[in-house]
């Protein structure tokens, strides 16, 4: 099916007035964010290690996942989404509903890549504020993720050897 002249997608469905409140939000927080650290005389870092960049990169990653994926999370997203099948690792999926900014918000939390944005943007402004706990957040994530990456190195294990 041809877009209708002067739409923006096939279906006419994507939130783009959603999304532009996403991003208007969004831009809000860092502004206000910003303008908080500066009055507290919040002073950044001249650089930023290889390290804390992986670490900071890996608790990014699984926040964004067990924002959007993880079924215990699931109260979180119900009322933007709707469950559409449980897959491996306790993990589901979800497929946004509504229409406007109820659509835009689902599109958010359902996506681990667009949820990764958010998850980085709050990592970063507690690096740049109280870095050793930012630290200590990031730290939990990633010995998360590698927990993780072990079950499932555990379960192929299993498997092999059963089979």
């Amino acid at each position: 099916m041809a877009a209708a002249e002067g739409s923006y997608d096939d279906r006419n469905e994507a939130p783009l007035a959603g999304y532009a409140a996403l991003v208007a939000t969004f831009t809000a927080g860092v502004a206000v964010f910003t303008a908080t650290a500066r009055r507290q005389g919040v002073r950044l870092p001249e650089r930023v290690p290889p390290w804390d960049v992986a670490l900071l990169g890996v608790a990014t990653f699984k926040a964004s996942r067990l924002l959007s994926k993880d079924k215990v999370t699931s109260f979180l997203r119900a009322p933007f989404t709707r469950r559409t099948e449980e897959i491996p690792a306790g993990e589901v999926m979800d497929e946004p509903r509504g229409s406007g900014v109820q659509r835009a918000i689902g599109d958010l939390v359902s996506c681990p890549f667009c949820a990764s944005v958010w998850v980085a943007a709050a990592l970063v402004g507690g690096y740049a504020c109280v870095p050793r706990a930012a630290r200590l957040v990031s730290a939990g994530l990633t010995a998360v993720t590698v927990a993780d990456w072990l079950q499932y190195a555990w379960s192929f294990t299993e498997q092999r050897a059963g089979g």
